[in-house]
């Protein structure tokens, strides 16, 4: 996954669009140094071939025709030229002195510099290099010299040439590789430990290496956000746990003194009707800081292992027994179904009431005279329950904040609650490990809670007993 990543990266694509350039330029620089020592390779031989040329057209004007061939027959038996070539011919062509047999083709201009390939060479010989100059009787010279060793210097340049661009690529390449799959490694660390953060609440940190590098400053500073973070959320549920905690007490003693007076002997009717309204007020005030309390004891407990195996199925039963009568008095339909013991390792009564808060909702929320279903299943990956009803649903963009405290649907506002029944959910869900999903029910809403699966030596302890 991660050479996948390093294959998709940005910063991979930047650097091979860099070795591409840094290639281009290596490429020009590494042409260019070819050129110019070819160049001064075959440009000192021509000198030497040059020089060599002007001794023998002195020979020429010194002593005539007959100082030429001498000068020529010195130099075929004792060479002056490593590889030298000579000959001199009449204006009809016809040799006169010299080590070729006859006038190359590929030389017919009259002077200048020229290659060719000499008469009925062995296998491998190298082409010579040479100049031509017409006499003033219209015989002519030519002066040249074999290239065999600019021919094998311009190979071992050009051989170390591709070399060199080979190795300066693969290096290139495999460094870019490198620093880009050490960068995706770093990003991909503060993506997993956004997307924990995300599942499990802010307690994760994104790792520090001890590099003291960029990447470990961006990752300090993530943490001292994180930390800030934490800490705020952390004094503002504080904040609510306290007022609820608080105000529990006078609003006990406010409704027992409420009691007290709906008692009392003496009130009239109305008298009776007000103090009830206080009391039911006060019981779902009460009911909330109830709830408050309960989700803060579960989010400060965290998510622990020592709970025991549980059945779903057993839990599913007894939720809708308890809630049986309050869907018949909506004319409701309330079906649970499972197929078999659904075994999870935790807290029975918190798993009882983040149950009857989901098939409470469903009864509220639902149709009236719909159904709603129970199900409980399992398979390799775990266990489920799924609650699912047939009435108006969540929008899909709304699913997400259903889970916060006090958060209501626009269209819920009107049927009783207070909002912390989904986030009691959320709590529960997040202390077994569960994972929250929402799906649309054609019509109505299906809330599925997934559980990881019972351990081994959990399972056969719950199979002996």
């Amino acid at each position: 996954m991660l050479l996948a990543k390093t294959l998709r990266s940005t910063t991979l694509r930047l650097a091979l669009l860099a070795i591409a350039i840094f290639g281009a330029a290596v490429i020009a620089l590494f042409a260019y140094v070819y050129w110019s020592t070819a160049s001064f390779v075959r440009s000192r031989a021509d000198r030497a071939i040059a020089a060599e040329q002007a001794v023998l057209l002195r020979a020429y004007a010194d002593a005539g025709r007959d100082g030429l061939i001498a000068a020529i027959a010195q130099r075929v038996a004792e060479p002056r030229l490593v590889g030298g070539q000579y000959l001199f011919a009449d204006a009809a062509g016809a040799r006169l002195a010299g080590n070729l047999s006859a006038w190359p083709p590929a030389l017919v201009t009259a002077n200048g510099w020229g290659s060719f390939d000499a008469p009925a060479p062995p296998a491998g010989a190298p082409p010579v290099r040479a100049t031509v100059a017409t006499l003033g009787d219209g015989s002519r010279l030519l002066v040249g010299e074999a290239v065999d060793d600019l021919d094998a210097f311009a190979r071992k340049i050009e051989t170390a040439l591709l070399l060199s661009i080979a190795l300066i690529f693969v290096l290139a390449g495999v460094a870019s590789v490198a620093v880009t799959r050490r960068t995706v490694g770093r990003i991909e660390a503060i993506n997993a430990t956004s997307r924990a953060i995300m599942q499990s609440g802010l307690g994760e940190r994104i790792p520090v290496r001890g590099t003291r590098d960029e990447w470990d400053q961006l990752a300090a500073n993530l943490n001292s956000m994180l930390d800030r973070i934490e800490g705020l959320m952390a004094e503002v549920k504080q904040v609510s746990d306290n007022v609820a905690h608080d105000l529990r007490t006078p609003l006990a003693r406010m409704r027992g003194r409420l009691e007290k007076a709906y008692g009392a002997p003496g009130a009239t009717e109305r008298e009776h009707a007000l103090i009830g309204d206080a009391l039911a007020d006060l019981d779902g005030v009460l009911r909330m800081f109830s709830s408050l309390t309960r989700i803060s004891q579960i989010e400060a407990n965290g998510r622990t292992d020592a709970g025991r195996p549980v059945d779903l199925a057993e839990i599913a039963r007894a939720v809708t027994e308890l809630f049986d009568a309050a869907a018949e008095d909506k004319g409701d339909r309330l079906v649970v179904g499972s197929n078999g013991a659904a075994l999870v390792v935790g807290d029975r009564d918190l798993l009882f009431d983040a149950l009857a808060n989901l098939v409470d909702n469903a009864i509220k929320h639902g149709r009236a005279g719909g159904r709603v279903t129970v199900a409980v299943a399992r398979d390799e990956d775990g266990c489920e329950i799924c609650v699912a009803d047939d009435g108006p649903g969540i929008p899909a963009h709304e699913r997400q904040h259903v889970f916060k405290r006090f958060y209501r649907l626009e269209h819920s506002r009107r049927t009783p609650g207070n909002g912390l029944g989904l986030s009691l959910v959320a709590a529960v869900a997040r202390l077994h490990g569960a994972r929250i999903e929402m799906e649309d029910n054609a019509p109505g809403l299906r809330v599925r809670l997934r559980f990881p699966p019972v351990p081994a030596a959990a399972a056969e302890q719950v199979t002996r007993a």
